[in-house]
């Protein structure tokens, strides 16, 4: 019998406001460590006084975030390249060492 994670309703808190979020069961601490980051940039945003809107401070810490996570991705990427490197040639030199 297949076990079925219904979405159930999580409410996060942005700065001091709180929203209604559909959450697939089991991921709620996940959803709670997200909204707890974005709340982070949201305030460093709206500290610093240069974004007074809601949406204009909401879409500055977006754009964060996700620069932040194609930053890692790409960091992630030229470490897997560089270690697909290495391991080609340890291949190479072992290769080369038992013919």
């Amino acid at each position: 019998m297949k076990t079925v994670n219904y979405p159930k309703p999580v409410t996060v808190t942005l700065l001091n406001k709180d929203y209604p979020v559909s959450c697939p069961a089991g991921l709620e601490g996940q959803l709670h460590e997200a909204a707890q980051v974005l709340n982070l940039k949201m305030n460093e945003i709206r500290n610093s006084g240069r974004v007074v809107s809601l949406e204009r401070i909401a879409i500055m810490a977006a754009l964060n975030v996700t620069n932040e996570l194609l930053n890692y991705r790409r960091q992630k990427e030229a470490y897997i390249q560089n270690v697909t490197e290495q391991i080609d040639r340890l291949q190479n030199k072992i290769d080369e060492a038992l013919l």
